[in-house]
Order: C-alpha cells, then structure tokens, then sequence
C-alpha cells in the first residue's frame, strides 16, 4: 500500500508516499534527480513492520516549488516533527539524502532513533559547491555557467587529459550537464538545497550524547561518494557508527542490497530500547 500526499511549505508543496502501517517509523530520503518512488520496492522488503514516508525535495518528483530558491532545513524538521508527532524515528538516506538526515540529526538528535546513510553525501564538505551556492559572485558565476558552459567542458576535458581526475567523473558530470534543462534544473536544486550543511563536529557531540545509531554503506568502486570520508564522522565513535563497504559503484540503492539494508534498519530501529 503507498498513499501519495502533498504539504503546503513556504515557497510550494513537497509531495510524499507513505509506504506501509507499521509501528516503526522511517522517513527516506532520495538521491539527486530521484523520486519518493525510488524507494517503493525496498518499502515491500521491509514488511509489516515499517511505515517508510518517503518526502521529495523540492524540484524532485512530483513536488511543486514557486517561492525563492531556498528550503530552510528548519522548515523540514517541522514537517517531520508534524508527521511523527511524539514517535521517535529513524532515518534513511541515500546519497545527496544522506546530507539531509545527516542536517536532520545536527537539528533535532532527541527525536531520532538512528539512521541508515547509503553512500551519503554530506561527509566532506565541497568547497566548490559552497562557493557556487553560499555566495553571492559564486552564484552568478554558477548560473551563467549553467546557461553557457562551453567553457566548464574544456576544463574538463584538459583535467581530464592532465590526470586531475578520471573519465569516470566527467562522464558522471555530462550526465547531468550535457542538456540546457539539466543545467537549468541543477542550479535550482543546489541553490534552493544550499541550506543543508551538516557540521562534522556537531554531527559527532549528537551521536555521542543520544542513544543514536548510525549505519552507513558505501560501494568500493564509487568515484563520486568516497568511502573513506566515512571515518570523518566514525573514528573514535565505533561502537555507534558502523561501516560497510560493498563491491560496487555508487548504485546501492537497488535489490541486490535492499536485504542487508532492511538488516541495518532493524539495528537502528532498536537503538533506544
């Protein structure tokens, strides 16, 4: 069973599923360009057990933004607040969802029972994109490059030649930038998302003083979300933060690891008996 709903926020309407009527609560969220579906088969994995609110973020899905092009990550934590009322929960996130639990347990640690973090973003922080979408002469640069990126491919291309990065990361960026409406689209998400930058030390004081699980999953062969981040948030915190690390790439969110995911679930579902 899945129910879709929407909820009015400053600036549109975030749309939702609600996946299932279980006693143990989870909100999921997606990766960049996915949708609240993307989660509907790990949803029927997990059984009677769960009920999984999988929110899109805004310019995802079925979502409708017409405000400015910032969500306050405060606005967020009320709407999970709202939904769960007094049950405590559990987060899941896969890639750029990971940054967003992870600023969920810096804002509101009391309420969260644990998360799960599939190859998250949010770990390292990207000076690039700091600066693209926190200042003012960033933005405008980012913007027209958006509409007028000739010049970004050449870069790429030479960096690629020189050995600065590996094709694999270009091709990973052409992917979201070979077409105007890709790049138009991806100026309003990092834009409007620019409020979520989760702090390493907070992140860890929270985990540390709330009876708060963390179980993360990364691929080995993942260029974009680097495992080795990890440790940023797990060294002297073992007995909390758990590690996995899987022969793949960045894809972690398909079948073939929705059982072990469901398996870190539970371990994080059961953090505060």
């Amino acid at each position: 069973m899945n129910a879709a709903q929407y909820i009015s926020v400053t600036g549109g309407q975030l749309h939702y599923y609600r996946f299932g009527q279980g006693p143990e609560l989870v909100f999921a969220f997606h990766g960049y360009g996915e949708e609240g579906l993307s989660f509907s088969e790990l949803a029927e994995v997990l059984g009677p057990t769960y009920t999984l609110i999988a929110l899109e973020m805004p310019f995802h899905g079925q979502s409708l933004w017409q405000g400015p092009l910032f969500f306050p990550p405060e606005q967020l934590a009320g709407i999970l607040e709202n939904l769960a009322g007094s049950q405590p929960f559990s987060l899941l996130g896969y890639s750029m969802g990971g940054r967003i639990s992870l600023q969920l347990l810096q804002m509101i640690p009391d309420k969260i029972k644990g998360l799960v973090l599939i190859a998250p973003d949010g770990l390292h922080r990207n000076p690039w994109q700091r600066i693209a979408t926190r200042t003012w002469l960033g933005n405008r640069i980012f913007r027209f490059t958006m509409q007028h990126p000739a010049w970004l491919f050449g870069l790429m291309r030479l960096g690629v030649a020189l050995g600065f990065f590996q094709p694999g990361i270009r091709k990973f960026a052409m992917y979201y930038l070979g077409e105007a409406a890709a790049r138009h689209i991806l100026y309003q998400r990092w834009t409007t998302m620019r409020g979520f930058r989760p702090a390493i030390t907070t992140l860890r004081k929270n985990i540390n003083n709330h009876p708060i699980q963390v179980q993360m999953l990364f691929g080995k062969y993942d260029r974009i979300i680097l495992s080795k981040n990890a440790s940023r948030l797990s060294r002297g915190l073992e007995t909390k933060v758990t590690t996995r690390i899987e022969a793949t790439g960045h894809q972690l969110m398909r079948s073939d690891y929705f059982t072990l995911i469901r398996e870190m679930l539970v371990i994080v579902s059961q953090s505060r008996l």
